[in-house]
């Protein structure tokens, strides 16, 4: 269990828009990621250090972005003007984390522009709408294929979550802190609004807080 990657939903003017704003903070390009056809949304990633990653995600016009809770959760956070989703959280049993949260985990897939279709399984989402400090949970079917592949120059060192430390442990079944233990983590606001409030970068163009 360790954590995958940040999503930030796009702003009222569109994921081209908010992918640029954050290419030139961050001093890197972001990739273009494909569609998800199962949830109505298209994304845009960015590879970083230590096998993570950014996506920038935006809820396109098409029914799936109505019925997957993925696709609303990206519409939801776009509405309220975009930024950061939610953070996300790599498995490798994702049979014991089915039997924890008592469903069952959805697939996912993504066309890349190159023609590779990566494919993966994915649950929580519905945790996340309710209560946003709280991660979802994946699972890749290729490791070799991992978003993160080729990241370097920019590396995830802190995080800002609004919310409190133990309602998270009791969702994942395991200490938030150890599974964030390489990074600094402020947890804020624990009666507030909660979510993940920002992330800071080690970039080519120094720290860089979003």
């Amino acid at each position: 269990m360790r954590l995958d990657h940040l999503s930030y939903a796009a702003g009222p003017d569109g994921y081209r828009a908010t992918v640029e704003r954050l290419s030139t903070l961050l001093g890197a390009d972001f990739v273009d990621g494909g569609v998800h056809p199962r949830f109505g949304t298209v994304n845009h990633i960015l590879p970083l250090e230590n096998d993570r990653y950014i996506e920038v995600v935006d809820v396109l016009d098409h029914p799936a972005s109505d019925k997957a809770p993925f696709g609303q959760a990206v519409r939801a956070r776009k509405q309220l003007g975009g930024g950061w989703l939610g953070w996300v959280v790599a498995v490798r049993d994702m049979e014991r984390m089915e039997k924890r949260l008592g469903r069952d985990a959805v697939p996912g897939n993504r066309h890349r522009p190159d023609g590779q279709n990566i494919t993966w399984r994915q649950i929580g989402v519905k945790g996340l709408m309710a209560d946003p400090q709280l991660p979802f949970f994946i699972h890749w079917d290729d490791l070799g294929q991992h978003p993160s592949v080729g990241g370097k120059g920019i590396k995830l060192t802190a995080l800002e979550i609004a919310g409190d430390p133990s309602r998270v442990t009791d969702w994942i079944g395991h200490p938030a802190d150890h599974l964030l233990d390489d990074l600094d983590v402020a947890w804020v606001g624990p009666n507030g609004q909660p979510g993940l409030n920002a992330a800071v970068f080690q970039t080519p163009n120094g720290i860089v807080r979003l």
